[in-house]
């Protein structure tokens, strides 16, 4: 009897065993700490749960298919060392995520890259027309249109690089995007404060250096330059006053003044 195999008959027993092994599955011992288990189910947060999965994906996409848009991500360890989002996950992998640092320079020990934010600059999605008005109240760069794309959106937090702020974590999870948080709350006073404990910026404020309605820098005006634009008693009430370097939006402490105030004061506690 003859032994001889056919190539086509060993080209599918390797066939076989190709699609054998992609179809093995595997498991991973994940565990998410801090404000990370914000994004995960009750039975998951702050434990120890098993991840299956097939073939060898890389950490980011698992990761993110586990919920966490990766931008709010700065340590991962895998087996107690190390490792970026490139890393593929192996079978009994133990795997430690820890959120992004506000007040610990981690930069020495992360191997997670993350260009630098020079300058504190946001870009908010169509949803948080509130907050980016607050934002600018308190002098900090905030684009905002109820028109933006999340495509556009993304665009121009590269190429200005601003940190998105966003109830959307599609776009969080867009590969493009490097800084962003994810807005946990739906009120608008407690999204502020969660930027500012998250991200540190009460040094960055710069009360009613930017226009609520453009994001242009405020100047200070002479009265008489802008007397013809004024109702009569602002023109007989006030005489300090503001405008808007980019759209012309004239500004003064009106009635509004003081609850704002109160506002900011709040915000820097």
């Amino acid at each position: 009897m003859s032994n001889f195999v056919s190539p086509k008959t060993v080209l599918i027993s390797f066939t076989e065993l190709y699609y054998k092994e992609c179809l093995m599955q595997y498991r991973a011992l994940f565990r998410f700490y801090a404000e990370l288990n914000d994004f995960l189910p009750d039975k998951k947060k702050h434990l120890h749960f098993q991840y299956a999965f097939n073939g060898t994906p890389a950490i980011k996409d698992a990761i993110e298919a586990l919920g966490i848009p990766h931008t709010e991500v700065a340590l991962i360890l895998v087996n107690g060392k190390q490792a970026d989002f490139s890393y593929h996950l192996q079978h009994e992998d133990q795997v430690s995520v820890y959120p992004v640092f506000t007040s610990l320079d981690i930069s020495s020990v992360t191997t997670i890259p993350k260009q630098p934010l020079p300058d504190v600059k946001f870009i908010c999605d169509v949803h948080l027309g509130k907050l980016a008005r607050h934002l600018r109240m308190l002098g900090l760069d905030t684009l905002y249109q109820n028109d933006y794309t999340d495509k556009l959106i993304v665009r121009l937090a590269l190429e200005e690089n601003r940190c998105i702020l966003t109830k959307d974590m599609a776009i969080l999870k867009n590969k493009s995007v490097i800084h962003g948080c994810f807005i946990r709350s739906n009120q608008t006073i407690e999204q502020v404060r969660e930027l500012m404990n998250r991200l540190d910026l009460s040094s960055s404020i710069h009360p009613f250096s930017r226009c609520l309605k453009c994001n242009g820098l405020i100047v200070s005006t002479e009265k008489a330059s802008i007397s013809d634009h004024l109702k009569p008693k602002t023109k007989q009430y006030y005489h300090e006053f503001f405008r808007c370097q980019n759209c012309n939006g004239v500004y003064w402490k009106g009635s509004h003044y003081q609850k704002m105030m109160n506002s900011i004061e709040h915000y820097r506690k």
